[in-house]
């Protein structure tokens, strides 16, 4: 066993799978036992906390925002002279495929279509054109600035500590300023290192659960396989064995390659919805309005706390940001291997604005699409809302080329399933590993069939509910992680600025000059030399 597991850290890694397992045994065995404390827990959680994550979310953006305008934003993630190894495309690129992938493909449809049936706390009247407006905002808004500021948090912070001060690309590093340059060894950091990991397999699970969901109802499309949690379940672990064909024979490349024909894919996807929608000036118009809207009241829709709307709360808005914190260790860890260069301001406002426009296109043109089809008629997507995995494929059967085009979204499903799980398992092996950004496949085989049956209890447990209710109890302890990471960043910023400050007035101090004498010719902040 010792063999197996050759390079990891014993505590981070046994202690992060044990929980795990723990969790998987329980839905495997009595899953209406651990269905009734979830709830419980989550009633607790949203009632006691739900503003919690509003704020984290918030400040997060506003954080980001200060990165940008700051001085510190001309910093480096990296030596000074270091420039980076990606160009741009190529960077923004790998950001989109391993923050959004299927997630697009699960709510493109049903989260505007929800939003212009019943829209968020009263604000429209339901079906009409404000409301339509309204919907689009609102999935903006949960697939925004705010979710990516989160990921550029984490990472941003991972990469400067990295890549600037040297030290292992791990969450535990960026508490060096409060714990010391040995906190990757000691045990509160070891401690964030295993959240890191138990929250990641809890957020890469619900995606993996919503994929196996919508996998189902693709085949239920094309091959009238039966559509049930069951079946769900079977496709989990038959792409789960896939994933762990990928993880122990090396064939990473392939799978890599496949990972970047789902991107093109899904571009081509979104240009047959534009093109053959049926509606393409008035989607774009509504597109290019609620975009607007969105920009304009980003801010004060990242403070509604939905007094008296708590359950659409629940469902929606405190959903995707726990999910997002759940998902910021895995993406976060990406992005930074592929910052190396970059300075604060390009990295944040790459994270942050660069994918959020790819979102903001696609949700104003599949989800724009999607609402126009129902509201003329055309197909019957409010029917399948109560299971939201169906409202892609109801939607393509409206267009042209139905069966051809469900197919090669089955495909697409597929491939940001099998890429995302390797992806995933690669990162929470290097956060059980030290930082090696080569962990032992068995490790990566171990965290990869966890994950798998997370996703498999989840769905047993109580299907997409459940596979929520995971995402926000699992985020719940890297909550904290995150306000200790942004406050230990700010507290190595200001050091460095500190410490650049001094270099400078020694510099410019003349040989037998005093230091009283040198700052006496030093001009104020703010005067003309």
């Amino acid at each position: 066993m010792n063999r197996l597991t050759r390079g990891t850290d014993p505590a981070v890694f046994w202690g992060s799978a044990s929980l795990i397992a723990v969790f998987v045994v329980w839905g495997l065995v009595a899953p209406a036992s651990l269905g009734g404390t979830m709830a419980a827990a989550l009633a607790w959680v949203v009632g006691n906390f739900g503003w919690a994550f509003i704020l984290i979310a918030f400040a997060g953006l506003i954080f980001c925002l200060v990165l940008v305008v700051h001085p510190w934003g001309r910093i480096r993630l990296g030596p000074d002279d270091s420039r980076p190894d990606f160009k741009t495309f190529s960077w923004v690129s790998m950001m989109f495929a391993a923050g959004l992938g299927a997630g697009l493909l699960f709510y493109g449809v049903a989260e505007p279509v929800t939003h212009w049936s019943a829209p968020p706390h009263g604000l429209a009247e339901p079906q009409s054109q404000e409301a339509t407006l309204t919907a689009l905002r609102y999935t903006y808004f949960h697939w925004g600035f705010n979710g990516w500021a989160m990921y550029a948090i984490l990472g941003g912070a991972m990469a400067y500590f990295s890549y600037r001060k040297g030290l292992p690309t791990l969450v535990s590093a960026t508490f060096t300023p409060i714990l010391g340059p040995d906190a990757t060894t000691k045990p509160l950091g070891r401690l964030v290192d295993a959240l890191a990991i138990v929250a990641t397999i809890f957020g890469t699970a619900t995606a993996l659960g919503l994929n196996g969901l919508q996998l189902n109802s693709g085949l239920d499309y094309l091959f009238g396989v039966p559509k049930s949690n069951a079946v769900a379940v079977t496709i989990i672990v038959v792409v789960t064995g896939l994933f762990l064909v990928s993880a122990t024979s090396g064939v990473e490349k392939g799978i890599n390659f496949l990972a970047n024909l789902g991107a093109v894919a899904t571009i081509v996807l979104f240009v047959f919805f534009l093109v053959v929608g049926g509606s393409t000036v008035l989607v774009i118009s509504n597109g290019i309005q609620s975009i607007g809207d969105y920009v304009i009241q980003v801010i004060p829709m990242s403070l509604e706390t939905g007094v008296g709307d708590e359950p659409w709360m629940a469902s929606w808005t405190i959903f995707y940001w726990s999910w997002w914190i759940s998902w910021a260790p895995f993406v976060g860890m990406f992005v930074a291997r592929i910052s190396r260069g970059r300075t604060i301001r390009e990295f944040v406002l790459g994270v942050v604005a660069a994918p959020t426009g790819f979102g903001f296109v696609w949700f104003a043109v599949v989800g724009g699409t999607g609402i126009e089809l129902q509201r003329t008629g055309q197909a019957d997507i409010l029917g399948t809302l109560a299971t939201p995995e169906l409202s892609l494929f109801q939607a393509l059967d409206a267009l042209p080329f139905p069966a051809i085009v469900s197919a090669v979204c089955v495909v697409l499903i597929a491939l940001f399933f099998i890429s995302g799980a390797d992806a995933a398992s690669v990162v929470m092996a290097t956060m059980a590993s030290r930082g090696s950004l080569t962990p032992g496949r068995p490790v990566v085989v171990v965290l990869g069939l966890l994950m798998g049956g997370i996703a498999c209890a989840m769905l047993l447990v109580g299907g997409l509910v459940a596979l929520q209710q995971a995402a926000v109890l699992g985020s719940v302890p890297f909550t904290f992680v995150i306000i200790g990471v942004a406050w230990c960043w700010v507290k190595a910023l200001r050091e460095e600025t500190r410490e650049q400050r001094e270099a400078e007035l020694e510099a410019r101090r003349e040989p037998g000059r005093t230091t009283a004498d040198a700052d006496t010719v030093l001009p104020e902040a703010g005067s003309t030399p």
